[in-house]
């Protein structure tokens, strides 16, 4: 471990992790939904899942992009080509079509490699899932490098976090941002790159009639509003959400549509790296799983496109037009406890008030350990090629 990051990943992990997540869409049932999907980001949390229940859901060709480290003799891939290996493995199986690119998504070229396969192997598709988190972005049109920021607006914010590896709870402050930093954070979490990817892929004709295209976001609650909704990552997502409205303006002579769907808080490599929102996201868990509405990525998203975007009627929207599948995690009782709980907690509370081994196994799973099931005793070959990689 090296603050945020685990610096291995376990092949066999990753494999079981990702066949747990398909069993789960198995169990659900069908969901009437698209057959030919592009998940921009498509290798870990919400992009992977989104992947998954296309796939073993509605019985989806897709094709992946994201960009993940190959493995080298005696070092491992980053988690996501292992994620990616399992997944296409167990897609052609069971006689789908999946195929995937590694490269920069905010490049042009990349962009184009993609459109090349799906003109060559699909034809069109009719859902794009757009689920890049990166911190650095190069905009292909100014060659223009920005980073993002995870800052406040206007004043610094102090409240309380907990470091997850150790469990203790320790105040912080951090000061506000500049005015540039809000624009590179825009810049690089922001819609424009989304806009990009339908603008190309528009112009190439790879877009399907009635052709659905979502991007993903959080909102959260007023305990973390400072330093997320109305910080340097809220304006972000403001101008994500704005872009939905754009983009679906361009789609109206095909009859598509953009949206933004508010996902609940989940253990993420970046919601990790986020002042206060572990020690939120611990007594989250702890009250949404005592409620028996605790959902992971793979829930959340399988509830998603089987309740949400594929359930036979309308698309219900919030007052602001977006999709709402955060609804649990914000209900009123849910909020009222960890509210509560807030107060409350403190290095020597925390063990009884939160649920910090489930976030430290969240945690580890993303990389693949602490998964049930595997033997981490044994021999595992790193060498894992990826079988639809083009």
């Amino acid at each position: 471990m090296r603050g945020f990051i685990c610096l291995t990943a376990h092949p066999k992990g990753c494999e079981q992790n990702v066949i747990n997540q398909i069993n789960y869409v198995k169990s659900k049932g069908q969901i009437e939904g698209a057959k030919k999907v592009l998940v921009i980001g498509a290798s870990t949390g919400f992009g992977l899942a989104s992947r998954i229940t296309a796939a073993f859901g509605s019985n989806a060709a897709t094709i992946g992009v994201y960009f993940e480290k190959p493995p080298q003799e005696g070092k491992t891939a980053s988690p996501g080509w292992y994620n990616t290996a399992a997944f296409e493995d167990q897609a052609h199986n069971a006689g789908l079509y999946a195929k995937s690119i590694n490269g920069d998504a905010f490049s042009n070229e990349i962009k184009q490699q993609t459109i090349d396969l799906i003109k060559a192997d699909l034809g069109q598709v009719d859902l794009i899932i757009y689920s890049l988190a990166s911190p650095v972005r190069t905009n292909p049109k100014t060659g223009v490098t920005h980073r993002s920021v995870l800052k406040p607006i206007g004043q610094p914010f102090s409240n309380k976090t907990v470091d997850f590896h150790t469990g203790v709870v320790s105040d912080i402050t951090i000061q506000p941002c500049n005015e540039d930093d809000i624009e590179n954070t825009v810049a690089v979490m922001g819609g424009e790159d989304w806009g990009m990817w339908i603008d190309d892929m528009k112009a190439a004709g790879v877009l399907a009639p009635g052709a659905t295209t979502v991007a993903y976001s959080y909102i959260g609650p007023g305990l973390t509003e400072a330093v997320y909704r109305k910080g340097t990552i809220g304006r972000a997502k403001d101008h994500l959400e704005a872009t939905a409205f754009a983009i679906s303006d361009k789609l109206k002579d095909l009859n598509g549509k953009a949206y933004v769907s508010v996902n609940k808080a989940l253990v993420t490599q970046a919601s990790s790296a986020i002042p206060v929102i572990p020690l939120y996201i611990s007594l989250l868990y702890k009250v949404m799983k005592e409620e028996n509405i605790h959902e992971g990525c793979i829930e959340q998203i399988q509830r998603l496109f089987q309740q949400r975007l594929y359930n036979g009627t309308n698309v219900p929207l919030d007052e602001k037009g977006r999709i709402r599948i955060d609804d649990w995690e914000m209900r009123d009782d849910v909020q009222a406890k960890v509210s509560d709980l807030w107060k409350q907690a403190t290095t020597e509370s925390l063990s009884e008030l939160g649920d910090l081994p489930g976030y430290k196994t969240d945690f580890l799973n993303l990389f693949g350990f602490d998964v049930d099931k595997v033997n981490y005793q044994a021999d595992v070959n790193e060498m894992v090629e990826i079988s639809g990689l083009v």
